[in-house]
């Protein structure tokens, strides 16, 4: 993947993943595979997160499988070695997108102000991760920057479910956005992979 806005063009969600056992890593993936989710962001917040993205690289061929929680420059040279294709960061530094461009990762940078945004434009970047979403303004402060950020477009990731993430999809300026919903802790503890595929179903069809 060359530009990380091509991600929108696979669905209006992105789940955002938190694998605590390896084992359920690609059975996992492979149950949003099947509900028509392709693209997956796998946070780095647990022990096993980068052998679950290996894992799924090689098992799921169908997945577009990003690493989420990227904070630090060895954060994304360990992701882009366990295999994924795209990196999120819940804010941004220059070190972070520096590192992201010097192997070649497409980088979503999270922002939850004016003038974190104003950074991520200075070094480049156009398409955002709008984060904590629902706690840093929602639906309103998307709307309130539209006006001096109209050549930005974002994905709002925190606090969204099923049912508000239409508001949000409904916006201009959000492309995608993304969430935890699609895969809840108590199904995958149990595997319950159908409730997983039902799920992407619908979050498939929010748009």
């Amino acid at each position: 993947m060359d530009d990380i806005l091509e991600l929108a063009q696979h669905g209006p969600v992105i789940p955002v993943i938190v694998i605590e056992r390896l084992v359920d890593a690609v059975p996992l993936a492979s149950a949003l595979v099947a509900g028509g989710v392709r693209v997956l962001e796998v946070t780095l917040r647990t022990p096993v997160a980068l052998a679950a993205i290996e894992a799924i690289a090689r098992a799921v061929p169908q997945a577009i499988v990003g690493a989420g929680t990227l904070r630090s420059a060895a954060d994304v040279r360990q992701a882009m070695n366990a295999g994924c294709v795209f990196g999120v960061s819940p804010g941004y530094t220059t070190d972070v997108g520096r590192a992201a461009r010097a192997v070649g990762l497409p980088l979503l940078p999270g922002v939850a102000t004016a003038s974190e945004l104003m950074a991520t434009q200075a070094d480049g970047f156009s398409f955002v991760k709008f984060f904590p979403a629902t706690a840093a303004g929602g639906v309103p402060m998307l709307k309130a920057l539209a006006g001096p950020f109209p050549d930005v477009a974002f994905c709002p990731t925190g606090g969204i479910t099923a049912k508000t993430a239409r508001e949000f999809l409904a916006l201009p300026n959000v492309k995608v956005c993304g969430g935890s919903w699609l895969t809840p802790a108590d199904a995958i503890d149990v595997g319950d992979w159908g409730r997983i595929t039902r799920l992407a179903r619908e979050a498939q069809a929010l748009r």
